[in-house]
């Protein structure tokens, strides 16, 4: 590998908790845009070390071990379109509002190149926004891969910037409904407390006082359950899993949620968590619109199971 190509550099120091897990394995969930193929190619390129020295993919982790990875930069590529099956809410000249499924990622990145909610919409409407460039072409904001729910997507870049404007001023009502672990309490809150990188871990956020940004979510509580919560959840901001990292603050972290939920947990492919409604202002003609996307099958046939409990 040249040592001179520009990279990105992440460092991990391995937790208890982590001990024995494989490195290939390890490295991808620490990034949900990484795939555990490239991951695996990334270590056969010497692009990862251990305490210093290359390993191979069935490297088992032992404690306090010093984890280096170096990604070389995106590929400057034309994102290819591909044909998929949208669930398209809403559609205008200017503004297309999708329903995404879980499990799929929303733009392209280091190994995922395709079969992003991106490629899929580039099939389906040709044109979209250029502002955030080659690989996030119309997307104005995201929702991680296994969170269900509804994104607005920008078709050109007037579009972009008045929707992103409303971002910026707080003023999209973005509402989820999430499953969390415990019993709340209490019928309603609110958590103010700023997001910034997780010091100790550079792949998560959390919830710091230096480096960061404030964050405010609100929430009241739909139903209870025996070991569970099924709340609904307000945006006052929107920074990069906010609240996943709020409720895992406040003690109730989501259920399935691998990155910041306990690893006993039920049995989900990601985070029980579902954008249910979007509303903002027409960029162009001034209307308020409110879109609402009733929740997923799996999630619907969790909260029956937790009924029967």
């Amino acid at each position: 590998m040249n040592d001179t190509q520009m990279f990105e550099r992440y460092d991990w120091t391995v937790e208890p908790a982590d001990t024995s897990e494989r490195i290939d394995k390890f490295i991808t969930l620490q990034n949900e845009d990484w795939s555990r193929s490239q991951v695996q190619a990334w270590v056969k390129e010497g692009r990862v070390t251990v305490n210093g020295e290359p390993i191979k993919n069935n490297y088992k982790l032992q404690v306090e071990d010093e984890v280096t990875l170096r990604v070389p930069p995106p590929k400057e590529m034309a994102i290819q379109p591909e044909e998929m099956s949208l669930d398209i809410v809403y559609e205008d000249s200017d503004v297309v509002v999708v329903n995404k499924p879980r499990g799929l990622v929303v733009h392209p990145a280091p190994g995922h190149y395709s079969g992003t909610l991106v490629n899929g919409l580039l099939a389906h409407c040709k044109d979209l926004s250029g502002i955030n460039g080659v690989l996030r072409p119309g997307i104005v904001h995201r929702i991680d891969k296994d969170t269900s729910g509804l994104l607005m997507v920008a078709k050109n870049d007037k579009a972009h910037m008045g929707l992103a404007e409303q971002l910026k001023a707080h003023t999209v009502s973005r509402k989820y409904v999430a499953i969390v672990h415990g019993v709340i309490p209490h019928e309603m809150g609110t958590i103010e407390a700023p997001i910034g990188r997780d010091p100790k871990n550079r792949q998560q956020m959390a919830v710091v006082f230096e480096n960061s940004k404030p964050a405010v979510t609100h929430f009241i509580v739909l139903e209870r359950f025996k070991e569970y919560t099924l709340v609904e959840l307000k945006l006052e901001t929107g920074r990069t899993h906010q609240i996943r990292v709020h409720m895992k603050y406040i003690g109730y972290p989501l259920a399935g949620d691998p990155k910041y939920g306990p690893k006993n947990t039920l049995e989900l492919d990601g985070q029980a968590l579902h954008a249910k409604t979007l509303g903002f202002i027409h960029p162009r003609t001034g209307e308020q619109l409110e879109f609402e996307a009733p929740m997923p099958k799996e999630m619907l046939d969790v909260i029956e199971f937790l009924k029967q409990a």
